[in-house]
């Protein structure tokens, strides 16, 4: 049967129109809503793909901690900071704060000596977020020396500062404990003399008195006083001056002179006189004559002999 050509130019015209009205549908209605979606759909997925592929980038100035054993002290200075080459998701690199990370390197089992050692991925320990990974540490080798821990004790050594009022003096000074127990580097503690204390103030001071619980001071950082803390007394009094007096003895022979010579506080001195002063001779345990002079009671503890002879 033979078909009129316009039926199929109909259907042509319907096939193309429904095309232009699909193509108006999908590409020009709402297209502003439609192009707002496809941004975000772009977004989303340069975060989930793009954004998320690795990098490898470097990070400067990360703090190296070196652990080593209780018995063993590092003495030199090492390198204090390196610096880290990591790969992995930028997003989680870029929030990375390299003074938040630490590198810890096990020295544990290292001996005492001077030792180069190996800084590698593989033998310290950083915390980096999932999905980071180290690669490399630079530098890659430290010099470290390494020292033995020694203990001993060591005499203590009472600083001061200003002056004592005028017309007085420091007779002595005791610290309580006299000694206490350093422990640090080998070659430190055999070489320590003594340890000081912190600035005593002694401006101005006429009487005894004690300082109590005064630090110690030990210059190298290395080092550790396990008492860390002593008392000192100080015995303060008038200066101090030399008299010498004439007191008659009586000997074997009949009344001879002894000369002597006493220290004490010029108060003290000016108020002795000769006949407050007296000498007697004894037998030593060598059956020999020996003078001695017997201080009147009030001054017996103040006073010091420096010198007693019988002419």
């Amino acid at each position: 049967m033979f078909s009129f050509p316009t039926e199929k130019f109909f259907q042509k015209q319907e096939r193309q129109f429904f095309i232009r009205r699909l193509f108006r549908r999908v590409f020009l209605e709402d297209w502003l809503i439609k192009a707002i979606a496809l941004v975000i759909t772009l977004a989303l997925w340069l975060g989930v793909t793009g954004l998320r592929a690795p990098i490898t980038t470097r990070v400067n100035n990360v703090a190296l901690k070196l652990r080593v054993s209780s018995d063993i002290e590092v003495t030199n200075s090492p390198v204090q900071e390196v610096d880290l080459v990591i790969t992995g998701d930028k997003r989680k690199i870029d929030q990375l704060n390299p003074r938040d990370l630490v590198v810890s390197l096990d020295l544990v089992d290292v001996q005492a000596g001077d030792r180069t050692i190996q800084v590698m991925p593989e033998n310290v320990n950083v915390e980096l977020p999932t999905g980071i990974r180290l690669e490399e540490i630079q530098p890659s080798k430290i010099a470290v020396k390494l020292e033995a821990v020694a203990e001993r004790e060591v005499a203590v050594k009472a600083e001061t500062e200003g002056s004592v009022a005028d017309g007085f003096e420091i007779y002595n000074q005791t610290i309580l404990p006299q000694n206490v127990r350093v422990r640090g580097p080998e070659s430190f503690i055999k070489s320590l003399d003594f340890v000081s204390t912190e600035k005593i103030n002694l401006e101005n001071r006429k009487q005894d008195f004690t300082a109590q619980q005064v630090p110690i001071n030990v210059v190298n950082p290395k080092a550790t006083v396990l008492d860390t803390v002593v008392d000192v007394v100080f015995k303060i009094g008038e200066k101090r001056i030399e008299r010498l007096f004439i007191v008659p003895v009586q000997t074997e022979t009949g009344v001879n002179m002894a000369t002597v010579v006493l220290y004490g506080g010029r108060s003290i001195l000016d108020s002795v006189k000769a006949e407050n002063l007296e000498v007697e001779i004894l037998k030593n345990e060598a059956g020999e004559n020996s003078p001695r002079l017997i201080l009147p009671v009030d001054i017996q503890e103040k006073v010091e002999i420096k010198k007693l002879k019988i002419n």
